[in-house]
């Protein structure tokens, strides 16, 4: 096994619960990954996916240096990664296209590329890096691959009540709930068609009821997440790359969609993050139309270079990721017209990363309908308002990294 010392920020937080908080289980999964990939690329072709992007890489000098770079950095802090070259990295990427996370009580990888990647992209050579569009647009055919797995009857191997890995299994039950969500343990993998069919469970009817449905000033959650940050006076145009990452309107409607930004500036943003054993879909937080509805292609590894090393990926960076990230954008013309538009942005955190709406322009949606939801990977959601919409917030800061989270159609806000 590789052998490091052990870095001066191996074991900061890592919210959400996507990976361990303590470094020294990633290291062993990277170590056994690594060894695994090895064994598995002697006898397998590589998918073309990630063949690909080993090409763009390779090919690509300033790319090439700065991977190359990244992965010193990373390993010359201390850090055990696994694999020491970008052709081993790529071995392993190729290996995780088959492969469905199973359950661990000690030592769950929930994003295993994230884990690979976790000190490499907060590097000094690894942040210019995981912003470059070429490698971004590469990276999500990969991601795509990946999901196409998860999605199909292949991903099921752990979808079982066998401990320690089985994710119906009675230690994963009391961190699920699974009580609350349809399923059918008659039936093989409970019914569930696929890992992403798991990933993606409803809630059982009344299980989540929403909160004061006939008073339009009552605004509810749109996902099953806790509270991470509240701004005011949110600005057009901000430095969303500062160490206090201010949210900065005209880049997270991204630039063609400018009119809509402005309607939204000196306006209020409400930010929560999911949980990797959370309820993963969207819903409306008032009812009206949908007005708009879209997706903005963005990066899937990239933090903010202000927040020093952050292997949580991304958990220190979730208000710049607002702005860069891979996100769908739906807006709704509430019924009260006092409240007037109301945005749900919908961002996916490292891996998958893959955002489905079905809440497109012109539908009318009641206060708790279903807009949309998260693929396998990690997700924050930021809901924004106008100036003066907003009376108060329920949830109010400082928030704690360890509290439950909002349920979804629960009260959040009261609007004026």
């Amino acid at each position: 096994m590789e052998t490091g010392k052990i870095a001066v920020n191996a074991n900061r937080r890592r919210l959400g619960e996507w990976l361990p908080s303590h470094e020294q289980h990633l290291a062993r999964y990277r170590t056994e990954i690594t060894k695994k990939a090895r064994e598995r690329a002697a006898s397998a072709k590589c998918s073309s996916a990630v063949a690909d992007l080993a090409a763009l890489i390779t090919g690509d000098p300033v790319l090439r240096m700065d991977l190359t770079r990244a992965i010193e950095q990373a390993r010359d802090a201390g850090y055990v990664l696994g694999y020491s070259s970008i052709e081993e990295l790529i071995d392993v990427i190729d290996y995780l296209m088959t492969y469905a996370p199973p359950f661990s009580e000690t030592s769950l990888i929930h994003c295993p590329l994230n884990a690979l990647l976790d000190w490499p992209m907060c590097m000094p050579s690894g942040y210019a890096l995981f912003r470059d569009p070429a490698l971004n647009t590469h990276l999500k055919r990969v991601l795509n691959c990946w999901c196409g797995f998860l999605s199909g009857p292949h991903s099921r191997e752990h979808l079982s009540a066998s401990p320690p890995d089985g994710w119906f299994s009675p230690e994963a039950d009391k961190r699920i709930g699974l009580s609350q969500f349809i399923c059918e343990p008659d039936r093989p993998y409970w019914g569930f068609a696929s890992w992403n069919d798991f990933f993606t469970r409803r809630f059982r009817e009344g299980m989540r009821p929403v909160d004061e449905p006939g008073n339009k000033k009552a605004i509810v959650s749109a996902c099953e997440a806790a509270p991470y940050n509240i701004q005011h006076d949110v600005k057009l145009d901000d430095t969303f790359w500062i160490k206090s990452q201010p949210y900065s309107l005209r880049d997270i409607f991204a630039a063609k969609h400018d009119e809509l930004a402005a309607t939204f500036a000196g306006g209020s943003v409400y930010q929560a993050f999911l949980s990797a054993f959370n309820y993963h879909r969207w819903h409306a937080p008032v009812s009206g139309v949908v007005c708009h509805a879209y997706a903005v292609d963005g990066t899937y590894y990239s933090n903010a270079d202000s927040e020093g090393e952050d292997p949580g990926g991304l958990n220190d960076s979730q208000g710049y990721i607002s702005a860069v990230a891979a996100r769908a954008i739906i807006v709704i013309e509430c019924d009260d017209r006092s409240i007037g538009k109301v945005a749900c942005i919908f961002v996916g955190m490292a891996d998958v990363s893959s955002c489905i709406i079905e809440a497109l322009p012109g539908v009318r949606v009641q206060k708790g309908d279903e807009l949309g939801f998260f693929q396998y990977g990690g997700s924050t959601c930021c809901l924004v308002f106008g100036p003066g919409v907003i009376k108060g917030f329920i949830p109010q800061p400082p928030f704690d990294d360890k509290s439950a989270p909002v349920k979804v159609n629960s009260l959040i806000a009261t609007a004026r």
